[in-house]
């Protein structure tokens, strides 16, 4: 049952449980124990004695409760008790003076003990996915807290004393119902991550703007209308997810986010993009995608560091020439627009390996299109071709290639030099076309879509 690296840590396998308890004066050294994941339900009194324990951790079992005499592991620090089935704490783990983290999370606790808002050097504690749907005000007393994880609580409100935690950097409140932050939220200036999916807010505070150490903001799946123009002042965010939200507008003021590498807007109500979006050049991902679009701004060009860009389900017609511009694009995601035409400048796209043209009104392709060197998957189905560009046969590193329900008639024959192409996509009324592949003697696998 020993780690054979260091006798300090033992890992108690689940079918020695019982022996372990049996033979407990002889683990009184140990710093660090771990049960294995097993169908205990409660946790035996002589867990006491092992009062040298560092770090203590039990998850994913069925306990129910605690000893009391946890309150003499004077000298633990990490205490796992994730996935059990809590619903009470003894008021003696406030005796834990040396605890820093604690995880409570997935077990069905309903309150916390008072006595644990006297841990004075607790930096971290996870209570998500519980019943705790009130933040107890004692938690202002936990001054060297640095992260704090409450998702899936059912929490409808935020306390003004969450503003006391002055060391938080991060914060989870995911999958809640909160309907409006507090503008104490703004006292955080050293927050780095703040979790807010899944919750019911229709609106955000001025002081969201105070937080200036902030780097990812995630607010997807909330009814955001707009954004407080404050927001602009979030000059260390990196990653910004608004997905599933009510927002009609884009702010211009966006482009103050200069360090912004990941931009989510995916399933809003955007109709056009403000051009100063061009000026996000740290962007690297970019998710348009279910929106109303209608074109896209020549800035988008301007976005040289992109590398993804999800366009899938707007109402494209076309796309700007500036498109050619993003040299480090590898994904371009255009499925279910209304595309007549791509731009020669598609071919300039020298990284590109996957692009999905799929559920346009495509009749024809730019011969640009081979020279799009680097591509591996390129999806046309549900479109009008009745021809493909002889040039296609110089996508050399092609591996996937979709056509399914296009009426074409030909093929070019210099197909076969597609060495690499693994598997073409037809529908089942494309029978002439799989004999033309079979007569132009391309060897590969054939699905039906």
């Amino acid at each position: 049952m020993f780690n054979s690296k260091n006798a300090g840590h033992l890992q108690v396998k689940k079918d020695t449980q019982i022996a372990f308890w049996s033979r407990i004066e002889y683990y009184l050294r140990v710093t660090h124990l771990e049960f294995e994941p097993s169908l205990m339900t409660t946790l035996h009194p002589a867990i006491g004695r092992l009062e040298q324990l560092i770090s203590l951790k039990l998850p994913d079992s069925r306990v129910t409760a605690l000893p009391r005499a946890i309150g003499r592991l004077s000298q633990l620090e990490d205490l796992d008790l994730s996935n059990n089935q809590l619903n009470i704490l003894p008021p003696d783990i406030g005796r834990l003076q040396k605890l820093a983290a604690l995880s409570l999370s997935g077990n069905q606790l309903a309150a916390l003990p008072a006595e644990l808002w006297e841990l004075p050097n607790l930096t971290s504690l996870e209570a998500g996915h519980n019943r705790l749907a009130d933040l107890p005000l004692g938690i202002r007393q936990l001054r060297n807290l640095t992260k704090l994880d409450w998702e899936g609580n059912g929490l409808a409100s935020l306390p003004p004393e969450i503003g006391q935690l002055y060391q938080l950097t991060k914060l989870g409140l995911s999958k809640n119902q909160l309907t409006a932050l507090p503008p104490e939220i703004g006292r955080l200036r050293r927050l780095e991550k703040l979790d807010l999916r899944e919750n019911r807010l229709t609106a955000l505070p001025p002081e969201i703007g105070q937080l200036m150490g902030l780097t990812a903001l995630l607010l997807n799946r909330n009814q955001l209308e707009g954004l407080p123009a404050q927001f602009q002042q979030l000059h260390a965010l990196n990653e910004l997810d608004l997905s599933k939200n009510q927002l009609a507008v884009l702010p211009p003021e966006i482009s103050k986010l200069q360090r912004l590498a990941k931009l989510n807007l995916h399933y809003n109500q955007l109709r056009e993009l403000p051009a100063e979006i061009g000026q996000l050049h740290c962007l690297e991902r970019l998710n348009l995608s279910d929106n109303q679009l209608a074109a896209l701004p020549p800035e988008i060009g301007q976005l040289r560091s992109l590398t993804s860009l999800t366009l899938w389900e707007n109402q494209l017609t076309g796309l700007p020439p500036e498109i050619g511009q993003l040299h480090k694009l590898a994904s371009l995601d255009l499925e279910d627009n209304q595309l007549t035409g791509l731009p020669s400048e598609i071919g300039q796209l020298p990284r590109l390996v996957w692009l999905n043209l799929g559920r346009n009104q495509l009749a024809t392709l730019p011969p640009e299109i081979g020279q799009l060197q680097n591509l591996t998957s390129l999806d046309l189905a549900h479109n009008q071709l009745t021809t493909l560009p002889p040039e296609i046969a110089q996508l050399s590193n092609l591996t996937r290639l979709s056509l399914a329900h296009n009426p074409l008639i030909d093929l070019p024959a210099d197909m076969v030099w597609l060495r690499k192409l693994g598997t073409i996509e037809l529908s089942r009324d494309m029978a002439p076309i799989k004999s033309q592949l079979d007569w132009i003697g391309l060897n590969c696998k054939i699905e039906y879509h």
